[in-house]
């Protein structure tokens, strides 16, 4: 299942997103999104979980979390 996070600070790297879902589950992959242009991070990501029931977990678990002093927003992308 993959989810959209939003709401990341600036610094947020790939492994700090995998590692902050990690305990909802197997994450498959995370990326930050990273503006083709500036070459800057952008505060959003995505978060590919191995399964549905982990991704409906990391969602329950994680939206609305309070991580580096910001509040996350996770989201179900359908693709």
């Amino acid at each position: 299942m993959k989810l959209y996070v939003g709401n990341l600070i600036n610094s947020m790297s790939n492994s700090d997103l995998r590692d902050l879902f990690t305990s909802c589950g197997t994450v498959v992959s995370a990326k930050v999104f990273i503006d083709y242009y500036t070459r800057q991070r952008k505060e959003f990501g995505f978060v590919r979980m191995s399964s549905r029931n982990e991704g409906k977990k990391a969602i329950q678990k994680m939206n609305g979390q309070v991580a580096n002093d910001r509040r996350l927003v996770v989201k179900e992308i359908f693709d």
